[in-house]
């Protein structure tokens, strides 16, 4: 098992950047795949990034690539989302989420998150 513990989240204008962690403890996290999702209010968990267990491969949901990168520090055992030009629409709750399967988090989700970090957007 992996516990997950995100931070890093806050309110930001519109056009600036956040970088979300997500700490990874437990037995041997450095076998994961992790992957970030966010959650509005009323809506479905919706796939953002996920980096894979060696961290040599990365995958983007449309709505972030180009803006959103996912990398991982293994000696730390710890993950990043590294956010720019955030938008008002980006406003939602973060997750980190993992799996020993990186294809498992790109289609499905993992078996593993964490607690959450809200990330609010003002224009």
């Amino acid at each position: 098992q992996v516990q997950l513990v995100e931070s890093g989240g806050g309110l930001v204008q519109a056009g600036g950047s956040l970088r979300l962690s997500c700490s990874a403890s437990g037995r041997s996290p450095h076998v994961y795949a992790f992957g970030w999702f966010r959650q509005v209010p009323g809506k479905e968990r919706e796939f953002l990034a996920a980096i894979s267990w060696r961290g040599d491969s990365t995958y983007y949901a449309d709505s972030v690539k180009g803006r959103f990168t996912i990398s991982e520090d293994n000696a730390k055992s710890t993950v990043y989302l590294q956010m720019n030009n955030l938008k008002p629409e980006d406003t939602a709750a973060y997750y980190c989420n993992a799996d020993l399967d990186v294809k498992v988090i790109m289609t499905d989700h993992g078996d593993y998150w964490g607690q959450g970090t809200q990330v609010t957007v003002s224009s």
